[in-house]
C-alpha cells in the first residue's frame, strides 16, 4: 500500500431504531465510490448503534471529489445521526 495518501475515517452515531435505516444506504455510498478514479479503499462497519467509514484516496482532490460525489447520502445519514459534530 501507499505511503503518500488521505485517508479519512469518520463515525456516525445513529438515533434509537434508526441503525437498519442508516444502514440502507451503504450500498448507495460503495456503488457510487467505486467508480471514483482516485479512491484507495472504503468500507464500513458497525457497532451497536455507531457507523464508522474507512477511506483512503490518492490525494485530497480525490477527497473532495468523493465528497461531492455523495452529497445526497451524506446528507441522508446525517440526518439520522445522534451525534452532531
Amino acid at each position: 500500500m501507499r505511503a503518500n495518501f488521505v485517508s479519512l475515517h469518520p463515525y456516525f452515531r445513529v438515533h434509537p431504531g434508526k441503525i437498519e435505516a442508516a444502514k440502507s444506504v451503504f450500498p448507495q455510498f460503495i456503488e457510487k465510490t467505486a467508480n471514483e478514479k482516485e479512491n484507495l479503499f472504503y468500507c464500513f462497519s458497525v457497532n451497536g448503534d455507531e457507523i464508522f467509514c474507512r477511506e483512503g484516496y490518492e490525494s485530497a482532490d480525490g477527497l473532495l471529489a468523493h465528497l461531492e460525489n455523495v452529497g445526497a447520502e451524506l446528507v441522508f445519514l446525517a440526518g439520522l445521526r445522534s451525534n452532531p459534530r
